[in-house]
């Protein structure tokens, strides 16, 4: 199969594809899919393969971590990805006080039914920014646990059932900043990506000094997507094609991240399966209906180096290059 293939034809039938595996996206819908990161990197400049990386995750129908220092734009992504993709949005700002039913909802006594009601929390919405989450205590973060997983809140033996899409953008300061609890790997794990932004360079920091807003900027953009479109392009990538040599590549990094690196503990399958999906979603965003080892390798350093411990995500391209030069390409 060509490289230069296009995902905007017709899709081929694979073996073991069934036509619920066939979404109803058109061809003018999947273009415009790849001028959505040029939308929001209009908004914050400068971070064009971040941007990229945010969307694939969210095309990806996983959950996104962004870790930096204060005032580098990771508000502002979060915001223009919502808007961009055209969902309803809530943000939480986390803080040590914070209480798990503040974030899920509570059950309260209505005394004029004579029962107890229950009230959804911020939770319940398409896309939930969870704002500096490691300012939050253990118990609190360990409340998203459940929703991020299972795409549900279970108060009082009942289990809802959360708005889908559902994506979660959480934040984090630099553990080594006051204030901040790091979060466990159990929760590390559940999501699929892990960024950071980082400093823009010379001249999109003067575009940004220049410019309007970026706040106003937000409310002029315009969505581009909503969400039957978005669900319509999340199945999709789910049906972008992995050859067998390439799902091989897939376990021979996670075999190598085990027992040929000298870490503590490697990839795990889940983790493996997250990085399969997101190449998947970065092969749509590329305009492409097969995975290549170049979408593997792209997206490696935000799939899998907050699953392997090795440090904080400012520092994940090194690692990931010397995990990826370890393993031949298929």
């Amino acid at each position: 199969m060509s490289s230069a293939q296009s995902i905007l034809q017709p899709v081929p039938r694979h073996a073991g594809d069934t036509d619920a595996d066939r979404p109803s996206v058109d061809a003018a819908q999947l273009s415009s899919l790849r001028a959505l990161p040029d939308k929001v990197g209009q908004i914050l400049l400068g971070k064009d393969e971040a941007v990229r990386l945010a969307f694939a995750c969210l095309i990806a129908d996983g959950h996104l971590l962004i870790e930096d220092l204060p005032g580098m734009g990771k508000t502002v992504l979060a915001h223009a990805l919502a808007r961009v993709a055209g969902l309803q949005f809530n943000r939480v700002q986390f803080t040590s006080d914070m209480l798990p039913g503040d974030l899920t909802g509570a059950a309260v006594f209505d005394r004029d039914k004579g029962e107890f009601v229950f009230h959804p929390g911020p939770v319940f919405t398409q896309v939930l920014l969870a704002d500096e989450i490691n300012r939050a205590s253990p118990k609190t973060q360990s409340a998203l646990l459940e929703a991020m997983e299972e795409r549900q809140v279970s108060n009082d033996c009942e289990s809802r059932p959360l708005p889908r899409p559902f994506f979660v953008i959480a934040t984090q300061n630099p553990v080594d900043q006051l204030s901040t609890n790091p979060l466990p790997e159990a929760q590390l794990d559940r999501f699929l990506m892990r960024l950071a932004l980082g400093y823009p360079d010379m001249a999109a920091e003067l575009e940004i000094l220049r410019g309007e807003d970026r706040r106003v900027l937000l409310e002029r953009t315009e969505p581009a997507l909503d969400a039957g479109l978005l669900l319509a392009l999340q199945a999709q990538a789910r049906a972008v094609h992995a050859a067998g040599p390439l799902l091989a590549y897939i376990r021979a990094l996670a075999e190598h991240t085990r027992h040929g690196a000298g870490l503590a503990y490697g990839l795990s399958p889940r983790g493996a399966q997250a990085l399969l999906a997101a190449a998947r979603a970065w092969a749509l965003l590329d305009g492409r209906d097969h995975v290549l080892p170049g979408d593997v390798q792209a997206v490696f350093p935000a799939v899998a180096i907050h699953r392997l411990g090795l440090g904080d995500a400012r520092g994940a391209d090194a690692a990931a290059r010397e995990l990826l030069a370890a393993v031949p390409l298929p």
